[in-house]
């Protein structure tokens, strides 16, 4: 796509420079955030920039650039890897000048950093901006569209179900590793009433990734939310720890290879009560296409169908998926002699997945009128375990809801105001 196409796709078009540079702004100092900002300034005519506000990632991201340009080394299959040499314009922790004529703000941090990042660059946000979270988790629409503010209305909030690659820092600022592909990606875009931006810019976006992941465009940005994968941490977190009484183990269990009966009912169940609130909400908004919310098990075949090896049921699909190889539960030091190890409940699993992901979803369940008996269970037991409240018997009236994603907490109440934002 050369810098005449670009323009083509983008409504500020007068702001691309001569050559038709698209300019766009990584958030994050992790993973997601090294791999984003060295692929994208592998394309043409994409000028990148990162805005990272932790400690001094910044600058020593900035430092690392004097020495070399990063090297991104890309896996396409198992005997086939490419070093590409790459860099950003800027890394700064300043939202001003990183926002500087940006056009696409990629949000590439854990969900519960979203707000900080989000305050941080809303005021200095042009019109026709898209905020792209990378991926949103639950919740990001209702997120973005708060800080804006009247700004919502004339830019739009892009929302994708997961990261698009699996990737790993190799040397922080100068290297990462992506280590695959998914083959698709489910994105939702809202786009504001005053925006001129239009779907298309999701083909901007599948420019900047190159051929894979194929996007998915979701017709919705609730069935994107509904389809966000943090429905599968907690169930197995659950499962595996619910009766524990504060034993140390001696050695770090597997999380997902690790996966027994009891533990792919539960997530089987939170699936199925995910996949009733899509079917009933569809069921009483008869123009709303809710089809792309999928059982997790259908979406493990579609989206793993060669890392499984035994598709049989969501157990087998779990154990046998060569993407999960060797991921273990989060633990920490335990035992007066530190060598065992105890459950980490505060890691991202509990502290991120369940107020950023099953409040959220338990949220549009109840404004469809849908009961969620197992979510509520998880939700519950996960609570106490991060010494929140945020459900009180079946109902998410607890103290704690302010610090959610849940759609009560901006102030929708019903399926009409969650369809007109």
């Amino acid at each position: 796509m050369d810098g005449r196409k670009l323009s083509r796709h983008f409504s500020r078009a007068e702001d691309l420079d001569s050559e038709g540079t698209l300019k766009i702004l990584v958030c994050g100092g992790g993973n997601g955030a090294h791999c984003m900002a060295a692929l994208a300034s592998c394309r043409p005519h994409v000028e990148v920039r990162v805005l990272t506000l932790y400690k001094d990632e910044a600058e020593s991201w900035t430092k690392a650039l004097e020495e070399d340009d990063m090297t991104i080394s890309i896996t396409y299959s198992e005997n086939h890897t490419e070093d590409v040499k790459s860099r950003p314009s800027l890394v700064t922790k300043d939202p001003e000048k990183a926002t500087d004529g940006i056009h696409m703000i990629f949000f590439t941090v854990p969900a519960f950093a979203h707000e900080q990042y989000l305050n941080a660059i809303s005021k200095y946000v042009l019109d026709n901006t898209l905020l792209i979270g990378l991926p949103g988790q639950a919740g990001f629409e209702f997120q973005a569209v708060k800080a804006l503010g009247t700004k919502a209305k004339q830019c739009a909030v892009a929302s994708f179900e997961s990261l698009p690659w699996a990737c790993r820092i190799m040397e922080f600022g100068r290297h990462v590793q992506l280590l695959g592909f998914k083959e698709s990606l489910g994105a939702a875009i809202l786009i504001g009433s005053k925006s001129n931006l239009t779907a298309h810019s999701l083909d901007i976006i599948q420019f900047i990734f190159g051929e894979n992941p194929v996007f998915k465009v979701i017709n919705n940005y609730v069935a994107i939310n509904l389809m966000a994968k943090s429905i599968i941490h907690p169930p197995l977190m659950y499962g595996r720890w619910r009766g524990y009484k504060g034993e140390v183990l001696q050695e770090k269990p597997l999380f997902y290879q690790g996966v027994d009966e009891e533990q792919a009912g539960l997530l089987s169940k939170v699936s199925d009560e995910v996949v009733n609130t899509a079917k009933v909400i569809q069921d009483k908004r008869k123009n709303i296409d809710m089809s792309a919310v999928i059982h997790i098990l259908d979406w493990y075949r579609e989206y793993y169908c060669h890392e499984i090896s035994d598709h049989s049921c969501l157990m087998k699909a779990m154990q046998t998926n060569k993407a999960y190889d060797g991921l273990l539960h989060p633990m920490k030091p335990g035992g007066d002699d530190g060598k065992g190890f105890i459950p980490d409940f505060h890691y991202r699993y509990t502290r991120e997945d369940v107020p950023f992901g099953l409040v959220v979803m338990k949220g549009i369940a109840e404004i469809a009128g849908v009961e969620t008996p197992t979510i509520d269970t998880i939700i519950t037991w996960a609570q106490k375990q991060l010494g929140k409240e945020f459900i009180v018997g079946n109902r998410l009236t607890g103290k704690d809801m302010n610090e959610t994603r849940a759609p009560q907490v901006y102030g929708f109440e019903t399926l009409d105001h969650l369809f007109h934002v």
